[in-house]
């Protein structure tokens, strides 16, 4: 298995490394791994589901819920499996509405740009 340390973790998941170390602390990383030496050292599942909590936290997640959904992921039990997916499907409908809100302002913007050009055509 390969393992990364904190530098090299957080240039490939664009994480700082206060970041880590704070995702840690809050209990959004599970158990990391550590050297004789007491040093973290990340597996290619830590990148794996430090790349989820990008996705969630990119995507407006609060933290919270980013808690609750790696509490449940940790438990493991086909049963929190229900949980998770209500959890999502959530998260998937406040996306989907500020994806429709945007589009919505994208609109406006091109017409602006299309008014503009008119404008200048005409002149």
């Amino acid at each position: 298995m390969s393992f990364y340390s904190p530098g090299q973790t957080a240039e490939k998941t664009g994480f700082s490394i206060d970041t880590l170390r704070y995702y840690e602390k809050i209990g959004l990383l599970g158990e990391i791994d550590r050297t004789a030496a007491g040093r973290r050292r990340f597996s290619e599942d830590d990148i794996g589901w430090l790349g989820m909590l990008r996705c969630l936290r990119e995507t407006g997640m609060p933290i919270a819920d980013m808690l609750r959904f790696s509490e449940l992921a940790r438990e493991g039990d086909e049963e929190t499996i229900p949980d998770r997916i209500a959890l999502l499907e959530a998260h998937d409908r406040y996306v989907e509405e500020q994806v429709a809100t945007l589009r919505a302002q994208q609109r406006q913007i091109q017409e602006k740009i299309r008014y503009y050009r008119d404008h200048l055509a005409g002149a």
